[in-house]
Parts: C-alpha cells; structure tokens; sequence
C-alpha cells in the first residue's frame, strides 16, 4: 500500500502597513480580515455535528453483516446534510497474540477484523485524499506497513478499509491481503480505501465530534465494545487528509 495514503512574511506585513495609509481603518480591517481568512484554514473550516441515531443499517446490507452490528448508528452531519453514518460491531473479537509492535495502537486487533458499517451518503474523499462514491461499506481493520513509502502518514499504523458490502458480506475476519483487495473495489484502482484510526480518551464524553486544528480534521470519537466485556477507545478521522496526500 504505498504513500498514503507563498508571499514571504516580511512583504504581507509592508504590504499591510501600506494600506492602513492609503485607506480608512474600518476598509483596512477587512481587507486583513479576508486576507487572514485566506491563508487560514482552520479559521474558514466548515463545521460538522454529530448526533446518535436509532436506526438500523439498510436492508441492502448483506443479513450478517446486519445481525453483527448495533442497531443505533453514529451520523455525522455538514450544514448541507448528511455525510456519513456508522453502524458499530456489536462485539469484536480480539487477536490471540496481541501485536506489541511499534506504532501499533490497537494491537489487541487482528488485520482484517471487522468493526462496522459505514455509509457514505454524499461524495467524500478518505485519509489518502481519494474520491468515494455514496453507498454502503464495510470497515476493516489494518497496519500501514513499516517502510520508507510510509514515513509521516499518522503518528500510528492503524487504519479502517472501507469495503463495498457487496463485495464484503460476511464478519468473518480476513487476511490482510484479501482485506485490501475488496477495499480497492471501493477505489477502483490499486489503492485501498484508508480512514486513520487513533486513540480516543477513556475519561472523556463519547460518542463525540471533534476538529483537530493541527490536522484540519474532523475526528469521530467512540468506544469499541470488544469480547471479554471490554472497551477500546478510538477515533475515526471522516473529514481530511494526510498531508502528503
């Protein structure tokens, strides 16, 4: 899987001074208003909400994959709508061998486990910055592999792929290659779907929204219900890239 997935200070500043001497303050104001808007994402950044809704999955999705997962759903929300929707496991198994590996948050997680359904209702981009289509997918755990192609990703390895449920309809964990195989059916190329995966805080409120204005992006934090009665906290970036895509 390989990467993943300006004018010079000193001339804004005498540019800036320039103008408060040739028109009237509240003319000045503005035009450093906009120009700070301009080079500012996070001062510019659509806002998202979240909100837990009761609703099952569709009946399009696969009948296992329906019955292993909640019925209340997390939707994320732009002022134009709906972006997302996602459907947690009920339980996930976790790996025999723990992965102690570093960079590796999740090691208690099998390559290939899955963790929920996600639907995408309006066109979006995923962690590598490439276009999905609206529908109906499943999400998969896995590690970006250790190796130069990788370097500055994430802070950590682990990601979800998102899988057509029409080509992914059983929970049944897979191997990590079968796993990037049906996510590139989500692409269409050679590359899988990514969606990053970072810790969440165990002390905070979950489910919730956050902006992460060192990413610019917008993360889902919730909790995993794993086998054994326990929880995993975890994030899922659903708005913005990785800055080398």
């Amino acid at each position: 899987m390989p990467l993943l997935w300006s004018a010079a200070p000193g001339r804004r500043f005498a540019w800036a001074a320039h103008a408060a001497e040739r028109v009237q303050f509240p003319l000045w104001l503005a035009t450093v208003a906009l120009f700070i808007a301009s080079i500012s994402p996070a001062f510019s950044a659509e806002t998202y909400s979240l909100e837990k809704v009761s609703e099952a999955p569709p009946a399009e999705v696969p009948a296992p994959l329906r019955d292993a997962v909640r019925t209340d759903a997390l939707e994320v929300k732009s002022p134009s709508g709906v972006l997302c929707a996602i459907w947690l496991r009920k339980e996930v198994p976790v790996a025999a061998t723990p992965s102690t590996e570093l960079g590796v948050t999740f090691g208690q997680l099998a390559e290939g486990t899955f963790l929920g359904i996600m639907r995408i209702a309006t066109p979006t981009t995923d962690f590598r910055n490439q276009k999905i289509k609206p529908g109906l997918y499943t999400l998969r755990y896995a590690l970006h592999p250790v190796d130069g192609n990788h370097q500055g990703v994430a802070p950590q390895r682990d990601f979800a792929l998102l899988s057509p449920v029409t080509e992914d309809a059983d929970p049944a964990t897979l191997s990590r290659d079968e796993t990037i195989k049906r996510s590139t059916k989500t692409t269409g190329s050679k590359h899988p779907s990514v969606w990053s995966l970072g810790p969440g805080d165990d002390s905070a409120a979950a489910p919730a929204l956050r902006f992460q204005d060192d990413l610019q992006t917008w993360t889902v934090f919730f909790r995993l219900p794993l086998a054994g009665g326990v929880q995993a906290a975890m994030g899922m970036v659903v708005v913005g890239h990785a800055p080398e895509a």
